[in-house]
Formats: C-alpha cells, structure tokens, sequence
C-alpha cells in the first residue's frame, strides 16, 4: 500500500481528511512545515507522496513545498486549498507542487489524484523510490542515504534488479522471472549471475550483509522488505 504524509494544522481537518484517505493509502500526519520536514528527512520515513493544506495563508503551501524541493524531494506534492483566485494556483504549480486541487473536493476526486500522480511518479525514470533509510535514484544509478550523507554508486544491473523488485511492492520475484526480464535469459547467463548480483547489492546496502533485512530470500526468489 503506497504511503500519504498529510500535513494539515487544523487537527479536526486532518483527521477528516486521514481518515478518508485510510481506505486507499498507509496515511502519516504532520500538523506544520517543521514536522513534515523531519519526518521526510528522516532514515527510513518510507512515503509516496505529500498532500498539504495550505491553511489560513494560500503562500504556506507553496512556500513548504519551495522548501521541499530545494531538499531533493521529488515524490508528488499536491496542494489543497480554498478557491482564491488565478494567481495563487499559478504560485501553487510554480512552487514545485504537481497538482493544486480547490476546496470543496470529494474524497473519491482526492484519492483519484493521488493515485494519478503516483502512476505517474512510478513509471518516470528520473522518479526517486524509497528503500528501507535509502532515496533510490534509477537515472543516477545510486542509493542516498540522508541519516549519513552517504552516496552508494550502483551498476546498470543492479539498477535494474532493484527496479524490478521495488515495482513488485514488496511481492516475491522468481530468480527465472529476473534472469529472463534482466537479462534477457540465454545459455550464458546462469542463475549465479543473479546469486552474484544480490551478494554484492547486499554488501552495498545492508549494514549486516550475512543477516540481511532490506533484500530478502524468499524460496525461489528475491523481494524488498517495505516495513523496514
């Protein structure tokens, strides 16, 4: 289930709106721009996209979500707002946000949006994924992790192994689903190619490689571990 951080100052409002959104979406709060920078900062704050209500002032949204990218987020943002006028939607949309959805709203038009954007976001090569404490760049070819500023270099297969793992959704893979949608399955290339493959991502992204908690053994094959 994709995450939601929902940040909302009015705490009757919020828990409208979680409560709404529980149906489709693991749903996390933040009541202020301080709190949703901590916990989207944080090691391991898994989350798929922002909601945000502006609040009293049209420029809190924005001005949280300027802030947001400026940090590298890149996950979808999208703002909730009452209808003020042209220029705060533009300001909205200028600020980084991907959508800016007008007050009133159903909850089934929210819900919609969001899981728009996140096909969107899912299918985009430049897209950012979670994983475990990691921000998982594809194009870059690399694992970020914030908690220790720690940038880990990735080849064109290991790339490719964590894409395919990461779109299952923490759903085991076949080892022969790998080899043939990886590699393309032919005489030279054996199951050991992948075995390989998984030991040195390991020893690049588990802090105990021989005891591993992100990339799991599950009978005849692999899958990401989601609730780590």
């Amino acid at each position: 289930m994709k995450s939601i951080l929902l940040v909302c100052s009015d705490g009757r409002l919020r828990a409208s709106l979680a409560d709404g959104l529980a149906a489709s979406f693991a749903v996390q709060e933040a009541e202020d721009a301080a709190a949703a920078k901590a916990f989207l900062m944080a090691a391991g704050a898994g989350c798929d996209a922002v909601l945000i209500d502006t609040g009293l002032r049209a420029a809190d949204g924005p001005e949280l979500c300027r802030s947001l990218r400026s940090k590298g987020i890149d996950m979808p943002i999208l703002l909730l707002s009452e209808a003020r006028g042209e220029a705060d939607v533009v300001a909205g949309l200028d600020s980084g946000a991907n959508d800016y959805v007008l007050k009133p709203f159903s909850m089934e038009e929210l819900r919609a949006r969001l899981r728009a954007h996140l096909r969107i976001s899912a299918t985009a090569e430049s897209a950012v994924r979670t994983i475990g404490p990691y921000a998982f760049r594809p194009s870059a070819k690399q694992l970020f992790e914030r908690a220790r500023n720690r940038t880990i270099r990735l080849t064109s297969k290991e790339v490719a192994v964590l894409k395919y793992l990461h779109a299952a959704d923490g759903r085991p893979v076949a080892k022969h689903t790998l080899l043939m949608d990886v590699w393309g399955y032919n005489n030279a290339v054996s199951s050991h190619t992948l075995e390989t493959h998984i030991w040195r991502l390991r020893q690049k992204m588990e802090d105990n490689p021989a005891n591993a908690r992100l990339l799991l053994t599950n009978r005849d094959g692999y899958r990401l571990n989601h609730a780590v």
